[in-house]
């Protein structure tokens, strides 16, 4: 698989256990005269009912704030740690962040964890610092057995619904969001995307000024919610 190529992020599960994210209903073709009309009475129903859901995913997946936009200031947020301690993003102020969403279901979340290892150890002299955010229903102990396995090297934080809203409500996974060092966003990615272009995004994250008035011009926090 080429490190250029591009693919499509995964949905998030919605609370029924299905797959939220685009819907595209297909219309069926038109009937022939002198089909049963009872035929085209179920078919209308079950295009109206995809219509329905498809309408509510949409209302789902746009349902956050959408103010985490490339050059606005990263909401900033607490959240607790594997280790159990609370983490704050402003905490970083100075560093260049790559704020990675991630669920431990998601499959293309795993092709990209290995990269992160290596860009941690690659730039973290540099002051990269990566941040996990696991946005799924595992257990806390499930998550860190995850990343255990993964070898994962930098912090992952509990997720919480609040925090996915504040930065668009992360329709899809992986997404990731990079942050300079005065605290504003320089660039987002969703889905995943080559090594390379994710390196690129974090020397443009890296290659920021901090500036002296970053812990003011950060957003408020959000707390976690137990």
């Amino acid at each position: 698989m080429s490190e250029h190529n591009e693919f499509q992020g995964t949905p998030q599960p919605d609370a029924a256990g299905g797959k939220s994210g685009n819907f595209g209903a297909s219309v069926p073709p038109p009937q022939p005269k002198g089909r049963n009309p009872l035929m085209l009475v179920v078919v209308a129903v079950v295009v109206a009912g995809m219509l329905y859901f498809g309408f509510h995913q949409a209302r789902r997946t746009s349902g956050g704030t959408g103010i985490a936009k490339q050059s606005a200031v990263a909401p900033d947020f607490t959240l607790d740690s594997l280790e159990g301690k609370s983490m704050r993003l402003s905490d970083l102020r100075g560093k260049a962040v790559l704020l990675n969403f991630w669920a431990t279901w998601c499959g293309p979340c795993k092709v990209e964890m290995p990269w992160f290892v290596e860009l941690q150890k690659q730039y973290g002299s540099q002051g990269l610092q990566i941040v996990g955010v696991a946005m799924d229903d595992a257990s806390k102990d499930d998550i860190a057995k995850f990343a255990k396995d993964m070898g994962v090297n930098y912090p992952v934080l509990i997720g919480k619904e609040a925090v996915g809203d504040a930065y668009g409500g992360v329709p899809a996974l992986p997404e990731s969001f990079f942050i300079g060092r005065d605290g504003k966003i320089v660039d987002k990615i969703i889905g995943l995307k080559g090594k390379s272009e994710i390196e690129d995004s974090i020397k443009k994250a890296l290659s920021t000024q901090a500036g002296s008035q970053t812990a003011q011009i950060l957003a408020p926090p959000t707390q976690a919610q137990n």
